[in-house]
């Protein structure tokens, strides 16, 4: 096999691995309404099996970018997909929500010690930039495109199995990936003397960890005062002593001055802003069109892909337009492009707003919506990561790559953990439930189902009909934060992107 074809059949393979890593970040959304049933979970459990991930995940990617620089980055990505396999096998057959809260946290370790690995592969591989350029598109679409295909990948597999079978399909994925990275993968160049930092790993885990809980527990009707602050005080804590520990380093996990840098800092916002809206519309879109309309989670998966279907050409597109344009009328278009296509998916939900006069058993209107956020979200990621990878200078690359994916994994975590959470709050405490209604159902939407089960059917449909109204006013309020989000993104990075000497230093050493 020819150098060229090597290195295209390597950017396969490392995608296939992203693509994986960002499946199981969105998998469970059409699966969870299914597994909260059979394995019994409540309200915080829920949120708990999806954040477990892209928490403990966040925590351990900038150590694992470090490790990978010292042991080499082919290693970590073969390590990484070996533990991946095994979790997700874990997964597949957890019999209650701790062990598979525990088998997600164990699954975010593998993929932690993949994921700077996939983009440190293809900094080493590309040497023309504009390839490079074109690589990273395609690399940052795929992390957008999993995150979209993971509901209808998890409404195709629940159509004919159980829920375990979202996990166990990543196991024989891993196999071949396995084959194809130890073939294509060039030979490590690593430095033994780089040290690895533990303890600021951990520091950086702690501090997400206390934040989440913080706003999980702040949001939870009958919360205790106490709990929030001592989570505050040790997130407060962690990130302190994460910053300090940084300073006194010889070799940082982080280098602060790399968040100085303007172009870099709109890179960054830009990448965790367009997971947090794509977290954020997928997980309460596919709980809705399942819970309120009652599709099954193969139909809500098919209408939730359509974000897909507008972010792979846009991302694409975006690559191969970077190194001419700069990033920042992407950035700055994607962000706003993707704002307005989150408004105009709320704005088209039957039944959610009384702006469309159509029988909400016609959910098939969100798609022009999703199209246009799906778009605008692959400009903004790809355009990201051209403005973070292309402004570190070469001795921080691997830093770099870390630094990014840290802020996907923030955004997903806050998307699902902020909006996850200000959706159950706002059911709870606007729902009106008939008298002698159980009083589960006022936990959750799940629940108000379960319960109209064991009703006559006219008081199961008073029971729902207030369900189902409460659960939309947490819709609106969700789709609206997002769609705000995502506007102060595009007006702060035009601030932070001022400068154009970037895209004209570009313009001057593209290939001619």
């Amino acid at each position: 096999m020819n150098g060229s074809a090597r290195r295209w059949w390597l950017l396969v393979t490392v995608s296939v691995g992203l693509l994986l890593i960002s499946l199981d970040m969105s998998v469970l959304y059409t699966a969870l309404p299914r597994l909260t049933e059979d394995l019994g979970a409540d309200a915080s459990q829920k949120l708990w099996i999806i954040n477990a991930y892209p928490l403990v995940m966040a925590g351990l990617l900038l150590g694992a970018g470090t490790l990978g620089d010292r042991v080499g980055h082919k290693r970590m990505f073969l390590t990484g997909l070996v533990l991946f396999g095994t979790a997700s096998a874990l997964a597949a057959f957890a019999a209650t929500p701790a062990l598979l809260i525990g088998a997600r946290a164990f699954l975010a370790v593998g993929a932690a010690a993949m994921m700077p690995a996939t983009l440190s592969l293809i900094r080493v591989t590309f040497d023309d930039e504009r390839e490079r350029t074109m690589a990273i598109g395609v690399w940052g679409s795929t992390s957008v495109v999993g995150t979209a295909l993971g509901p209808i990948v998890g409404g195709v597999l629940l159509e004919y199995f159980w829920w375990g079978s979202v996990f166990l399909i990543n196991v024989p994925v891993v196999l071949l990936a396995l084959i194809a990275a130890a073939a294509l993968a060039p030979g490590d160049t690593h430095r033994s003397d780089k040290p690895w930092d533990l303890v600021a790993s951990l520091l950086v885990m702690a501090g997400l960890v206390g934040l989440v809980y913080a706003v999980k527990e702040v949001t939870r009707p009958g919360s205790q005062p106490q709990h929030v602050v001592a989570a505050l005080l040790v997130s407060a804590a962690g990130f302190t002593l994460f910053v300090r520990r940084q300073r006194r380093q010889t070799h940082p996990l982080l280098d602060l001055a790399l968040l100085r840098h303007p172009h870099i800092l709109s890179g960054i916002v830009a990448a965790a802003l367009a997971m947090f809206g794509t977290a954020g519309v997928q997980l309460v879109l596919a709980q809705r069109l399942q819970l309120v309309v009652g599709l099954t989670p193969l139909g809500a998966g098919v209408l939730v892909a359509a974000f897909a279907l507008g972010c792979l050409p846009a991302g694409i597109a975006a690559g191969s337009l970077a190194w001419r344009t700069g990033p920042r009328p992407l950035i700055i278009g994607g962000l706003l492009t993707a704002a307005a296509g989150v408004l105009l998916t709320l704005l088209l939900t039957p039944g959610a707003l009384p702006i469309l006069d159509v029988h909400p058993d016609h959910p098939v209107w969100v798609v022009p919506g999703l199209l246009i956020a799906g778009a605008g979200t692959g400009l903004a990621m790809t355009a990201a990561s051209a403005a973070i990878m292309g402004n570190a200078p070469a001795h921080r690359a691997g830093m770099a790559a870390s630094v990014e994916e840290v802020s996907y994994e923030i955004g997903s975590l806050f998307g699902v953990a902020v909006l996850g959470s200000a959706l159950t709050s706002l059911y709870t405490n606007t729902v009106r439930l008939p008298e002698g209604s159980p009083a589960a159902a006022k936990d959750s939407l799940d629940q108000a189902l379960t319960a109209s089960g064991r009703l006559p059917e006219d008081r199961a449909r008073g029971l729902l009909d207030a369900a189902h109204s409460a659960f939309d006013n947490g819709y609106v309020a969700v789709l609206f934060l997002i769609t705000a989000a995502l506007a102060i993104g595009g007006a702060v990075t035009a601030r932070l992107l001022t400068d154009r000497t970037a895209a004209v230093r570009q313009r001057e050493h593209a290939p001619r």
